[in-house]
């Protein structure tokens, strides 16, 4: 496997026999495939001469590096001045920096503000609220107590799904599903870890995939679960994102992309497209701001480009390549694309036209990244250079911060 002389998540001791299945089905999506050929590429050198500012315009460093967590770190979440971070050992840290000022390590504090009982997958923030998806099939929901950043802690309203949904399905036989030859449960319940959320444009649902193949939605304000798509896929589903006009984009081991809309009047969400393009499994989904563009990560090391037609229907335009293992993240900021791979590095991409450009390579974590979340820095762009802070968790335990400057074409 790709990573399997790289850096390994520490205290392993501490793990249990299901732990360790975990962390050995993760290790999965780290394993580097042969590259994905069919596709043609969108980016050349003499596309990036011709289209871009000599590479030695693109100015970047990292901040600082935050270091706290025992385990890998395997989600990030922005919420103004703060950011959030999940990891394997069951933790959700915060971290404080200043970003309206010079960057200071004096001004750069950590804290465990909440702990479950399962490996944390995923994270979102929603006002004062905070999700976390786990290893344990539960979904926890914070609140995020309005206190000095340096003594901040959250308190759990609420376990999804809630008793009061759970007592309800059970009286009724025809919400249980089968999930093993002589189990059955509610189709409220994950039966297997919770590995991505996303919330709706308008924040009112949270949207949740799992390696037990389903999508499910929530709703944010009593938490009831609205919704449960079982079998969506064939494999475990890793990558989710959501675009502003409802569309619902799935990745999943089975190595297909799937779109998923609820059409005015309907009641369910219902397939509307597969996107099949990849050799291997996908492990992450970005769309562009207005969802016109979606970006797929996979362990063929290829990010495939996929643009709306006149029709309204994805199609392929080519891929990015440079990586030289599997995609584990990626996000999108205006027209600037970051993906995180098992090769340890961070790529910076911009398009013109469908002709992309890497603009720059951050080195310097020790093992394979794998979340990564960013955001345009205002206070220190200008008229000729728009600043990007990026944040990024990996393997080796640390997140680091970086800032960017590209210019503006």
């Amino acid at each position: 496997m790709g990573i399997m002389s790289g850096h390994q998540p520490s205290h392993s001791d501490d793990y249990s026999p299901s732990e360790f299945s975990h962390l050995r089905s993760e290790l999965i999506s780290f394993s580097s495939q042969p590259s994905l050929q069919s596709v043609p590429s969108l980016t050349s050198q003499t596309q990036q001469q011709q289209l871009y500012l000599p590479s030695s315009a693109i100015t970047h460093h990292c901040i600082t590096t935050f270091k706290g967590h025992t385990s890998y770190i395997s989600s990030l979440a922005l919420a103004g001045n703060f950011l959030f971070s999940g990891s394997f050992d069951k933790e959700i840290r915060l971290w404080e920096q200043n970003l309206n000022s010079e960057p200071d390590h004096e001004n750069i504090t950590n804290n465990v503000v909440a702990a479950g009982k399962g490996a944390v997958k995923s994270i979102v923030v929603l006002g004062d609220k905070l999700f976390s998806a786990h290893q344990d099939h539960k979904i926890r929901v914070w609140k995020i107590n309005d206190q000095e950043p340096h003594h901040q802690k959250c308190t759990r309203l609420a376990t999804l799904p809630t008793l009061g949904d759970r007592a309800i399905k059970l009286l009724t036989p025809n919400n249980q599903v089968q999930i093993r030859r002589h189990k059955k449960c509610t189709w409220v319940h994950h039966v297997d870890t919770v590995s991505v959320l996303a919330l709706s444009q308008d924040k009112s649902l949270l949207y949740s995939v799992s390696w037990d193949r389903s999508l499910k939605i929530w709703r944010t304000t009593d938490f009831k679960c609205l919704e449960s798509v079982g079998n969506a896929h064939d494999d475990a589903i890793n990558a989710l994102a959501l675009s502003h006009d409802g569309y619902a984009y799935t990745g999943s081991a089975d190595k297909k992309i799937k779109v998923w809309k609820k059409a005015s009047g309907d009641k369910k969400h219902s397939q509307v497209a597969t996107l099949e393009k990849h050799n291997s499994g996908i492990n992450a989904l970005a769309l562009s701001t207005d969802g016109s563009v979606l970006y797929s990560g996979a362990s063929d090391r290829s990010i495939v480009v996929w643009e709306k037609d006149n029709s309204g229907n994805m199609v392929v335009v080519g891929a990015l390549r440079g990586h030289s293992k599997s995609i584990l993240c990626l996000d999108v900021v205006s027209d600037v694309v970051f993906s995180g791979s098992a090769d340890n590095t961070i790529r910076i991409w911009r398009g013109v036209d469908k002709s992309y450009s890497c603009l720059a390579i951050l080195e310097g974590h020790t093992g394979p990244v794998k979340c990564l979340t960013a955001a345009t820095d205002s206070y220190n762009s200008s008229n000729t250079s728009t600043s990007h802070l990026v944040y990024s968790g990996s393997l080796d335990c640390e997140i680091k911060v970086w800032q960017i400057f590209i210019p503006l074409l």
